[in-house]
C-alpha cells in the first residue's frame, strides 16, 4: 500500500468521483458557454466536503494534505471535469494559503472561514499588464495613510476575478525589488476597485478571468497579510504548491484523454475494423500511456517530498518546476494524439477531447512559463 491507496483517499476518491458525476458533468458544457460557474457550486461542494481538503479543521476546513488535495484534482478531471473547472472551483487554494500561514484569528475569521464554507469566492491578485512571471517588476502601489492603505494600479489574468469577493492582492509598499512587496485583501466592492470580465480566451472557458483596476482604494491596514513588506516571502512559499498543483491537473488531464481515446479507438470502426486493430493506433496508445504515467510518476515523488520539507528548500523548488515542465509536456502531447486519433469528432465542440486540448495550453503558461522554470532549474542546477 502506498500513500496514494489507503482506504481513506480510496474513499476520497469515490466521493469526489460520484460528485464530479452527478453535479459537474451534466452542466459543464453550459458553464463553459456561460464563461462561469454557478455560486451555488461552492456551496454544494463545500457542504460534500471538498472545498477545505488541505485546510486544518482550526480554520474550517477538512484537514489533510497536499496528496488529499491532489487526489481530489485526480479524482475530478477523471470523473469529466476539466482543469479550468479546477481553477475556478478551488481558486481558493491560491487566495488563502497566505491568510492561513500568517495566522491572524481577524482575517481567518472575516475570510478563510466563509471561503471553505462556500459562502464567498477569493481570489489572488499577482499578475499585471506589463509583467507575468517577473513578480519583482511589480508596480502597483499601496501607501500607507492613518489607517488604511491607498492603493493604485492593475492586474490582469486574474482567475475568479469577476466572481470574487476579495482579492489576495500583491502590491509594492516599499522601494524597488522583491524586498518591497506586502499582500493586502482588498474586497469587492470597495470605491475605487473595479473589475472588467470576464475576458474571452482559448481554454478554461468556465473560469471567468478578470482585468482588476485600483484607483485611490483605501484598504484597511487590518487587512494587510503578514509583515508589510514580507509579501514577497509568502508569495514564495506558495509557488512550490501552485506549480505542483498544475502539474497534477495536467498528468490527470492527459490520463482522462488517454481514457477517452481507448474507449474511442476500440468502439469505432474503419474499412471494417476497429481503430484499435491497427498496429500504428496500439502503439500510440502506448506512448501516451508512458508519457501519462512518468508525469504521474515525477509528480506523486515530488509531492510526497515537498510534505517532508520545508517549501523554499532549493531541492524542493527544484522537484516542483521539473515536475510542471514534464507534466506539461506529457499533456501537451497526449491531448493532440488524442484529438488525433478522435479524427473530426475529436474537433467538435461536443467532444471532450477538443476541451482538454484547449485547457491544457495554458497550464505551460501559468504559475511560471515552461521557459521560466527551465531557466530557474539551470540555475539550481548550477549550470552557468
Amino acid at each position: 500500500m502506498t500513500v496514494w491507496e489507503t482506504p481513506e483517499r480510496r474513499a476520497l476518491r469515490d466521493t469526489v468521483t460520484r460528485f464530479t458525476e452527478r453535479e459537474i458533468v451534466p452542466h459543464l458544457s453550459r458553464w463553459e458557454d456561460e464563461g462561469r460557474l454557478p455560486r451555488a457550486l461552492h456551496a454544494t461542494a463545500a457542504r460534500a466536503g471538498l472545498l477545505g481538503i488541505g485546510f486544518a479543521e482550526e480554520v474550517g476546513g477538512q484537514g489533510g494534505d497536499a496528496v488529499d488535495v491532489a487526489v481530489t484534482t485526480e479524482a475530478l478531471i477523471r470523473a469529466g471535469a476539466s482543469s479550468g473547472l479546477v481553477a475556478s472551483l478551488f481558486t481558493h487554494g491560491i487566495a488563502l494559503p497566505h491568510i492561513v500561514a500568517d495566522g491572524d484569528p481577524g482575517l481567518v475569521d472575516r475570510f478563510v472561514r466563509p471561503t471553505l464554507a462556500g459562502e464567498t469566492i477569493g481570489s489572488l491578485g499577482v499578475t499585471e499588464p506589463g509583467g507575468g512571471s517577473d513578480v519583482a517588476a511589480l508596480t502597483t502601489r499601496a501607501v500607507r495613510d492613518g489607517d488604511h492603505y491607498v492603493v493604485d494600479g492593475a492586474k490582469t489574468f486574474i482567475t475568479s476575478g469577476t466572481r470574487a469577493d476579495f482579492v489576495t492582492t500583491l502590491v509594492r509598499t516599499g522601494g524597488d525589488g522583491h524586498a518591497g512587496l506586502s499582500l493586502l485583501v482588498v474586497e469587492s466592492g470597495t470605491p475605487g476597485f473595479s473589475v472588467r470580465g470576464p475576458l474571452r480566451k482559448m481554454g478554461w472557458h468556465c473560469s471567468d478571468t478578470a482585468e482588476l483596476s485600483f484607483d485611490g482604494v483605501r484598504v484597511p491596514a487590518a487587512n494587510l497579510v503578514g509583515p508589510e513588506n514580507g509579501g514577497f516571502a509568502l508569495v514564495m512559499q506558495r509557488f512550490v504548491g501552485e506549480r505542483l498543483s498544475l502539474a497534477v491537473q495536467a498528468h490527470a488531464t492527459a490520463q482522462r484523454a488517454l481514457d477517452l481515446t481507448v474507449r474511442h479507438v476500440r468502439d469505432r470502426a474503419t474499412f471494417g475494423r476497429p481503430l484499435v486493430d491497427r498496429q500504428v493506433v496500439r502503439h500510440t496508445l502506448v506512448e501516451m500511456h508512458r508519457r501519462t504515467d512518468a508525469a504521474r510518476t515525477v509528480t506523486r515523488a515530488a509531492l510526497e517530498r515537498s510534505l517532508a520539507s520545508s517549501p523554499t528548500a532549493p531541492e524542493v523548488v527544484l522537484d516542483a518546476l521539473m515536475a510542471k515542465n514534464t507534466a506539461v509536456e506529457a499533456v501537451e502531447w497526449v491531448v493532440d494524439r488524442a484529438v488525433q486519433l478522435h479524427g473530426g469528432a475529436g474537433y467538435m465542440r461536443e467532444s471532450e477531447v477538443e476541451r482538454h486540448y484547449r485547457d491544457a495550453r495554458v497550464l505551460g503558461i501559468g504559475g511560471g512559463a515552461t521557459e521560466v522554470l527551465t531557466d530557474l532549474a539551470a540555475r539550481l542546477l548550477g549550470y552557468r
